[in-house]
């Protein structure tokens, strides 16, 4: 791995350097590139150099039209959607499988994080150099969270894992080493988290930068992970008694703009901003809902509950003749249904003003995707823009992770309430109370399934609850192809290291198991 950083390294400078920050430090208005040995002179050598550490969020995941934080694709990769030009890898994912040749998702989402680990490391060896006091320690806290931000999706995705701490260039480009456990990778990141936390602005989030509330946000995350529910619990209590987020009134706010720039929920997000930042290669609104490259699954319409919080299935409201009114109002607010027009949303004119399974790239059998479309578009084809905002982490998932966290520490008694408050904004009835600890569990992972649909969630979730093979494998996508289903081995729970590093950093670097 020395080997493999040492190659980029420069090359990662360079990109850092040639980002420029205005009146904000993630305003980017790329300069004429700057020569790395005037670099680390001045304090303004410091805002360039966090610009580009943010910069890499905003990474290719490899194919068309999607970046490694679109958090919709990575719903492909799950039950919950169908990726029919397999945007991000998810459909050949579920196809073909994962192996250590998988081209696109294996190997450049290793890369992405590493590239972004070198740059960071880089940055914490040199930022003292020309900041001191305060501005310092807040410019290193920003460091350490994307530093375990990065290490977190690693361990997510491929477990065991290299840890390098260093400055890229003081390392043998000759040199080689082996992978780290898991849990060491876990310990970085909490350590990450903490001195973040310790030094990180208090107060709510704002401008993408990274504040305190969101390296505590993803400690929480990173400890239900670790299964660690009593602190998990904890840490989550204390962002909601610290009263700075709320659930935003309109749920599909969250999505789009204007609304993006004034909701009180978001907690992390990948920023963009007309004319100079727009997402990678076409609108959202074009990949999204013109060319529908991701669409909603009859599994998860299923899932949403009547407006009775009934499950379809026992619902005394819910009618099979027509299957999408009394519904939770989330579902209309995520996807659009057969018939639907500019009332609810739809986007198209003329031909197409009507919406209608098998035209216009729709699938059938699945549904297009309403989140994440901007209302004031129009006929969205190639030359239209957008920039929404990726959101990362909401207040919402700080509810739900409380729920989880303190269901699963404590029972159900104070765990209810939070998913109630989720329940409530979407318009659906709160839980009865005195439901079993394990009906509560169930109803947690329902509701973060609705919740976060197209926000690139459930994959993650269940691999972390140890049930994706059960839920991924021999799945049906489409019951209109019933003989058509997903492949998902146990040994996918830890992506297999792309063979390109296994090869230059051999024999030290070993393989997966199973690979």
């Amino acid at each position: 791995m020395k080997k493999y950083i040492k190659t980029f390294a420069s090359a990662l400078l360079v990109s850092t350097l040639t980002l420029t920050s205005c009146n904000d430090v993630l305003d980017v208005s790329p300069p004429d590139k700057l020569s790395t040995g005037i670099f680390w002179k001045t304090e303004s050598d410091a805002d360039l150099a966090l610009t580009g550490l943010y910069n890499y969020l905003y990474a290719s995941g490899g194919g068309y039209a999607t970046s490694q934080y679109q958090v919709f694709a990575w719903d492909t990769f799950s039950d919950d959607a169908y990726g029919q030009y397999n945007y991000g890898g998810g459909n050949s994912a579920l196809s073909s499988g994962i192996t250590p040749q998988s081209g696109d998702f294996v190997l450049n989402y290793y890369t992405n994080n590493y590239k972004a680990i070198a740059a960071i490391n880089s940055f914490l060896a040199n930022v003292g150099k020309v900041l001191t006091g305060e501005k310092l320690a807040r410019y290193q806290g920003e460091a350490y969270f994307l530093r375990a931000f990065n290490y977190f999706w690693l361990a997510q995705l491929y477990g065991n894992v290299v840890i390098t701490t260093e400055d890229p260039f003081t390392i043998d480009f000759k040199s080689t080493r082996a992978k780290s456990e898991k849990a060491d990778v876990l310990k970085l990141i909490e350590e990450d988290l903490a001195k973040a936390i310790s030094s990180l602005p208090d107060n709510a989030y704002k401008d993408g930068h990274a504040v305190k509330t969101t390296a505590q946000g993803y400690l929480v995350r990173v400890l239900l992970y670790e299964k660690k529910y009593a602190e998990a619990a904890a840490l989550a209590k204390t962002i909601i008694a610290a009263n700075k987020y709320s659930l935003w009134p309109n749920y599909a706010g969250n999505f789009y703009k204007p609304d993006q720039n004034s909701s009180t929920e978001i907690m992390f997000s990948v920023k963009y901003l007309q004319p100079n930042l727009l997402h990678q290669d076409v609108a959202v609104a074009v990949s999204l809902q013109r060319w529908k490259g991701e669409q909603g699954t009859q599994d998860l319409i299923n899932e949403y509950e009547a407006i009775d919080g009934k499950p379809i299935a026992t619902s005394a409201v819910y009618n099979p003749a027509k299957p999408f009114e009394n519904r939770d109002p989330r579902m209309r607010q995520t996807f659009f249904f057969p018939g639907d027009t500019k009332a609810q949303g739809w986007p198209f004119t003329g031909d197409l003003s009507v919406a209608t399974p098998g035209k216009d790239s729709w699938t059938v059998g699945f549904y297009p995707v309403k989140k994440w479309l901007d209302p004031a578009q129009v006929n969205p084809d190639y030359g239209a823009i957008d920039d929404n905002d990726f959101v990362l982490l909401r207040y919402a998932d700080i509810l739900l992770m409380f729920a989880e966290a303190e269901n699963e520490a404590n029972g159900p008694a104070a765990a209810i309430a939070p998913v109630n408050l989720v329940r409530k904004r979407a318009g659906m009835p709160a839980l009865a109370a005195g439901i079993s600890q394990s009906q509560l569990r169930e109803m947690i992972r329902h509701e973060r399934r609705v919740e976060f649909a197209m926000e690139g969630q459930r994959y993650f979730d269940l691999r972390r609850w140890g049930i994706a093979e059960q839920k991924l494998n021999g799945f049906v996508q489409n019951p209109l192809a019933p003989t058509i289903k997903s492949k998902y081995e146990a040994k996918y729970d830890l992506w297999p290291i792309p063979q390109t590093e296994i090869d230059r950093n051999a024999p030290v670097l070993t393989q997966n198991p199973g690979y």
